[in-house]
């Protein structure tokens, strides 16, 4: 096997730098800034979120250079697209550490997890809906339809932590796993007294956060898909949108209300993909870079109508106490 042959229609080596790259982001952020659990201040996690950033635009302006304008253009499209709709998660992530009272400095080894899991279950549900639209045409109608859906429903107010809760996975694991009363330092599991193992709440917060990366990842995979099937551009752009997800939660936790009416355009955003959809199928195919301009208006506009909307709004509290007491829900 050579360099030169091709996975999922790109050359091997292609990949391997995007692994590379991928791989060494991680080892630096997780091994060695946040090796120990704490608190991230909020200069910290603005300094990590713009490298990120950074550190995207650098590969999607290589991407640009190296593949094309269409593959650059699309790519950027997708990670703007997919950082927004990471708001959302970042939403639902501080109600899920709010309403377990998980105290901010055991947050960072939930999220730690949480990422790993994020690049395995994202290329899992990328390559399936490759898959999908390589072999079913007709499939991109369907998302494009689900896209509208999702659109409506993203728009819609609703309590950020119920969808999570209601999951059935989540309903029996609480029914039938024991739960200690409160938190036990960072570990997920501890051996009481008749040497049986028991979970703890943080145990209860990483599920739980896993389960709305799963319902965030069956709206934002789609949508992607409305932008460029190449299933590279794809993958590379969803992932350094949610690379930086976990410095992006640390620096947005306290301040997430002044972005509540953001949801309406993510919203928007959603249903012009699935709008894209049927256009690129029944009219013809939109520029890449008009629908860059679009996503970057929609998310503009959509970020300095909610800081208008709440420029008088009062410095919040904390999302979570210091107290290790916890009420898990039954």
């Amino acid at each position: 096997m050579t360099w030169t042959a091709e996975f999922l229609d790109k050359p091997l080596w292609l990949w391997a730098i995007f692994v590379t790259v991928v791989v060494g982001l991680l080892a630096f952020d997780l091994g060695v800034l946040h090796r120990k659990s704490r608190e991230i201040p909020l200069r910290e996690s603005l300094v990590l979120s713009g490298a990120y950033i950074l550190v995207a635009v650098v590969f999607g302006a290589w991407t640009w250079a190296t593949l094309g304008s269409d593959a650059g253009a699309a790519f950027f499209s997708g990670y703007v697209l997919e950082k927004s709709l990471s708001l959302d998660n970042v939403f639902v992530i501080s109600a899920i550490f709010g309403m377990l009272m998980v105290p901010r400095a055991l947050q960072h080894r939930v999220l730690f997890w949480g990422i790993l899991s994020v690049l395995v279950l994202r290329a899992l549900l990328i390559g399936l809906g490759a898959a999908l639209v390589h072999e079913f045409a007709w499939i991109l109608p369907v998302f494009g339809a689900f896209l509208l859906y999702a659109g409506w429903r993203l728009s819609r107010p609703r309590s950020d932590a119920s969808e999570a809760l209601k999951n059935p996975l989540y309903q029996v694991l609480i029914r039938r796993l024991p739960v200690t009363p409160e938190l036990h330092g960072s570990r997920f599991f501890v051996r009481g007294a008749s040497g049986r193992w028991t979970a703890t709440p943080l145990f209860l917060a990483l599920v739980l956060v896993e389960l709305s990366d799963v319902m965030f990842a069956v709206d934002s995979v789609p949508a992607i898909f409305a932008i460029t099937t190449d299933p590279y551009v794809v993958y590379t752009s969803n992932i350094f949108a949610v690379l930086g997800l976990r410095a992006l939660y640390f620096a947005l936790a306290d301040v997430i209300n002044r972005f509540e009416h953001l949801k309406a355009a993510m919203g928007l955003l959603l249903a012009l993909a699935g709008a894209k959809i049927f256009y690129n199928a029944f009219v013809g195919k939109i520029d890449p870079l008009v629908s860059l301009a679009v996503t970057l208006s929609v998310l503009a506009g959509g970020v300095g109508y909610s800081l208008w909307r709440t420029r008088k709004a009062a410095k919040p509290e904390p999302a979570t106490g210091a107290s290790d007491r916890v009420a898990h829900p039954s």
